[in-house]
């Protein structure tokens, strides 16, 4: 697990992180989750405070695929979130879906191949069998989380099929599914939030990377 001063001095930023920020750019907020703690609590509170109200009275609740939404006034906002290793990957926007995966790099993963082949695109799993050994496990979980991401935003999750959409590398959607839309039409950062972890945020949208919230921090 990273230390606090790694979350610190490690603010890994997806590309164009300070560019100007368009409503539907999604911002990103990174934090410990203390051990046996509920994050939907903590994403509740984060995104109450960013947006004015009491976390209480925050209009959020559970779809029937159990996708987070936010309802009313704030129904034009889109909320996800994701954790792993102790730590908790949020993001907001508005007027687009919005879906984050983070994977903490600390577990040996020695089947990735394997699980490659059994819920990857044929095409993926040539492309990680091709690399090294030693670098296939960060390959497969970028491309892990890019496509739970992307699932997480439209909102169908992994039942949905992670093979029914198809990256080249971890960043470029080329393929999909009809039900998930236009490939073109995605945009995924593929970042590290901090040292020992790999993430992704994916919007369905042509806009600017996502960005760290400074109040986040």
């Amino acid at each position: 697990m990273p230390s606090d001063a790694d979350h610190d001095a490690h603010r890994a930023r997806p590309p164009a992180a300070r560019a100007t920020t368009p409503a539907t750019m999604p911002a990103l907020g990174w934090m410990p989750l203390p051990r046996g703690a509920r994050a939907e609590p903590l994403a509740r509170a984060w995104l109450a405070e960013r947006v004015g109200i009491a976390a209480d009275a925050l209009p959020l609740a559970r779809d029937a695929r159990n996708r987070p939404r936010l309802h009313g006034e704030l129904g034009g906002l889109d909320v996800n979130w994701s954790h792993s290793g102790g730590w908790l990957l949020l993001a907001y926007a508005r007027g687009v879906r919005v879906g984050v995966d983070v994977e903490s790099l600390a577990r040996a993963r020695p089947r990735v191949l394997e699980l490659a082949a059994r819920w990857f695109h044929a095409d993926e799993h040539a492309a990680l069998a091709a690399l090294p050994p030693d670098a296939r496990q960060h390959a497969f979980l970028r491309l892990w989380c890019a496509k739970e991401a992307v699932l997480k935003a439209h909102g169908a999750g992994l039942a949905f099929g992670l093979h029914r959409l198809r990256f080249d590398g971890a960043s470029r959607l080329v393929a999909c599914d009809a039900a998930l839309g236009d490939a073109a039409s995605w945009r995924v950062d593929a970042f590290e939030p901090a040292p020992g972890f790999v993430a992704a945020c994916a919007v369905q949208a042509r806009a600017t990377a996502a960005v760290f919230d400074d109040a986040a921090r």
